[in-house]
């Protein structure tokens, strides 16, 4: 493998300024470096049984079948897929930043980027751990349970008389996966932990480093204590010997920093010592400790919700995961929303244990199977990446969501460069044809080292800026808006050196010069709907940020005329559809996955249902019709999220259900783990996305928000109508909202502000303005 391309000097990196210096420093991003210490509750408080919220299933999962089976932990940068197997348990680790490649800043003879493994890089798998229990076959009453409320996977199983527990789960606090075996009877724990490298890495005991072509270092070692018998290392290999318990920790990292001016790299960085350390640390305070300190943690953050979306049938509650979603597929006359609101929940897991203050979620988010996925895992920034950040804020975990923030800002100045250098390139069909450059633009792929990948996206940097914003929208937090504000100007600057003049009926106005509407129809047409509806956001959040922070008013000025006399998008006569390019003529594909013409109406709202033009909402409705019930995971889950804008509950709640049937025969829908399964044809991959948009259409089924209006239960499914309460919904305008119903109608609310002052609130015909201070709430009963 050759080194690849990366950053420029420091030097050029400084002369962007000191705004994205000092975001950077403000980040709080936490790369592998030496914990702090750990603050430890007593004893862990754990949600009972009867009360928590599982997946459970009755036997280990098969592993050539992890992908669709394992169940995942992660601390958002280490995580792994769990098998379960009493007798021989596997855990494919992995670390969000172990990833080849670099800068990936040498065109190919089209202008575009190369998409490969060895320049722009893949993410990959840290290692797999095997842990053996040779005695513990035939064993009876088995179960593996993802318990969902307290942040742990689990084993039970019965062998020989004893029964035995493992526990497996990935701390934060501690950063560190750990794994405990107790036993509760007269039997013990004898057996063995090795790690297997995936990449011919040399042990060195339980523990390994090596160092990718690009400079990148990593490592992973293994330790294990024990309660009783006896722990001790046989070559690269741990070996415990009748103990009562056992606790097995997993350690490891690599060298990258999200800091441009230093490639990303920190040369000085041993993560093998780094790994050692912490392995060594963690065990020193027990597996009790480890656990309450990990719960606390975890609760900490999944408690900020509850969800009730109405009782399941006894018949349901006693089915294994795998079989309840197989029944509720194939009995839909039956409600199942016990299961439903475990899907949200899931979703929220994922979240909190996929993206915490390191880099955010990819396609895959933290969990691989291998070390050649699909799309390298990478990030996509033309509906991909933005879907994983959709639940966040709207689920109470609005912290999850400044990983993406975070990754914008170290990215920014490599962005930036290569555009400067790259991106009018004469051999780029979507090149500026004015010949200026501004600002900041990205291509559909990017990675860790500031590299982009495949084709030059120039809405792509609009799209991250208006999902950074609404992070804003959600939280009035202006420290944040000034973090974000170089992104939101860059992104600025370079549409204000892109969008071309033509005439429409008579009137000049500004256009997307040749671009692509994702992925989908001609490469080289003017003013696709898409990117004019993403700048026209783009253009006012800027304004908006402009106003707040009280800066380069006279730029705002400009962007404002600018925003004034862009285009926009109208209903075709031909069709009746929302056009998706200027011309009356559909010049694509009906059915498409992607819903890119829509963007104004989910997620943006330029386009609303209170607000719009008849002929407007009705031009959209007509195209999501044609775009059909049935697409990818992620695809479903954005039409679901559309119905529910338009208060199409029984569209978006079938949709939802789409997005929840069982991935059989290589098909798209739900594995065993609630993975979404994306179909290949001859096989099926996991990507994340609509495990967390599909949630996100639930949660807009139940509110619907934006700065100045609240709508209570906007298109409440009737499988959930009878009675449910939701607490902790994020609302956009800077509020927190819990709401109770019962036969469909809002019983009771809750208005709690987290920085937003004023704001209406609805309920079907029922109207009210609230005022609060920040901090105050207020509760409501339409009647």
């Amino acid at each position: 493998m050759s080194n690849p391309s990366l950053p420029p000097s420091r030097r050029a990196f400084l002369k962007l300024g000191g705004a994205v210096g000092a975001g950077i420093a403000l980040s709080g991003v936490r790369p592998f470096v030496a914990s702090a210490d750990v603050v430890r509750p007593a004893a862990a408080d754990l949600v009972p049984d009867g009360r928590a919220t599982t997946l459970w299933y009755p036997a280990p999962a098969a592993e050539d079948k992890i992908i669709e089976q394992g169940l995942p932990i992660g601390n958002g940068r280490i995580g792994a897929l769990v098998g379960g197997d009493p007798t021989a348990d596997f855990l494919y680790l992995a670390d969000a930043s172990l990833w080849t490649g670099g800068a990936n800043d040498v065109l190919e003879d089209d202008g575009q980027f190369p998409y490969e493994r060895e320049k722009f890089g893949t993410l990959g798998l840290l290692a797999k751990a095997r842990i053996s229990v040779p005695a513990h076959t035939g064993v009876t009453g088995y179960r593996r349970t993802l318990d969902l409320s307290n942040g742990l996977v689990t084993v039970t199983y019965t062998s020989q008389g004893t029964r035995y527990r493992r526990e497996v789960y990935a701390s934060h606090p501690d950063d560190v996966v750990v794994v405990r075996l107790t036993s509760e009877g007269r039997g013990t724990l004898t057996g063995t932990v090795a790690l297997e490298p995936t990449r011919d890495e040399v042990l060195s005991g339980p523990a390994f480093t090596a160092t990718f072509a690009n400079g990148l270092k990593y490592a992973c070692a293994a330790a294990a204590s024990s309660q009783g018998g006896k722990v001790a290392q046989q070559g690269n290999t741990v070996v415990f010997t009748g103990c009562r318990e056992v606790v097995i920790v997993f350690s490891g990292g690599t060298n990258y920093v999200p800091d441009a001016a230093r490639k990303f790299l920190d040369a000085s960085a041993d993560p093998l010592a780094l790994a050692k350390q912490k392995a060594s640390r963690a065990l020193r305070a027990g597996g009790g400790a480890l656990l309450a300190t990990h719960v606390a943690d975890y609760r900490r953050l999944y408690d900020r919700m509850s969800l009730d979306l109405g009782s399941s049938p006894a018949s349901k509650r006693s089915l294994d995961s795998w079989s309840r979603l197989v029944a509720r597929h194939d009995d839909p006359a039956t409600p199942d929303p016990e299961l439903e609101a475990s899907y949200l929940q899931y979703g929220r897991y994922l979240t909190i244990t996929g993206s915490r203050d390191g880099l955010p979620m990819g396609l895959q988010g933290l969990w691989q199977n291998n070390n050649t996925p699909d799309w390298m895992s990478d990030y996509h920034t033309d509906i991909n990446v933005q879907m994983n950040y959709w639940l966040a804020d709207r689920a109470a975990l609005p912290g999850s969501f400044t990983a993406l923030a975070d990754y914008c800002l170290s990215q920014l100045p490599v962005w930036t460069d290569t555009t400067k250098k790259l991106f009018n390139d004469p051999r780029n069909r979507f090149r500026n044809t004015s010949g200026r450059i501004g600002g900041w633009a990205i291509a559909f792929s990017t990675n860790i080292y500031g590299g982009s990948g495949w084709w030059w996206h120039p809405a792509g940097n609009a799209w991250l800026c208006n999902s950074l914003w609404d992070h804003y929208a959600f939280t009035q937090d202006k420290a944040y808006l000034a973090r974000i504000y170089p992104l939101l100007k860059g992104a600025a600057e370079f549409w204000e050196a892109r969008l071309v003049t033509t005439t429409v009926d008579g009137r000049e106005v500004l256009v997307d010069d040749h671009d692509w509407s994702p992925e989908h129809g001609p490469q080289d047409t003017l003013g696709n709907t898409y990117s004019q509806e993403i700048v026209w956001d783009l253009f006012e959040h800027y304004r908006a940020a402009v106003t707040t922070l009280g800066r380069d008013r006279a730029y705002g000025d400009r962007i404002a005329g600018l925003q004034r006399k862009l285009y926009l998008p109208k209903v075709s006569p031909t069709s009746g559809w929302l056009e998706e390019w200027m011309s009356p003529d559909n010049l694509g594909e009906t059915t498409h996955r992607h819903l890119s013409p829509l963007i104004g109406f989910f997620p943006g709202d330029r386009i609303a249902t209170d607000t719009s033009p008849a002929e407007l909402l009705g031009g959209v409705r007509a195209l999501l019709t044609a775009r059909g019930m049935d697409s990818f995971g992620w695809a479903t889950a954005w039409r679901s999220a559309c119905w529910a804008r338009l208060k199409d509950a029984d569209k978006a709640y079938q949709l939802l259900l789409t997005v929840m049937r069982p991935s059989v025969g290589n098909g798209n829908g739900t594995a065993a783990n609630f993975f979404d399964m994306y179909s290949q044809g001859s096989y099926t991959i996991f990507q994340i996305d609509a495990n967390l948009g599909a949630p996100t259409a639930m949660l807009e089924m139940l509110l619907y928000s934006r700065p100045g209006v609240l709508e209570l239960l906007p298109a409440l499914p009737s499988a959930w109508a009878r009675s449910g309460s939701v607490t902790g919904i994020g609302a956009r305008g800077g509020f927190e909202v819990d709401v109770a119903w019962r036969d469909g109608k809002v019983t009771r609310a809750v208005i709690r502000s987290v920085g937003g002052t004023r704001t209406e609130v609805r309920a079907g015909a029922w109207k009210r303005v609230v005022t609060l201070r920040p901090g105050g709430s207020v509760t409501v009963s339409p009647s």
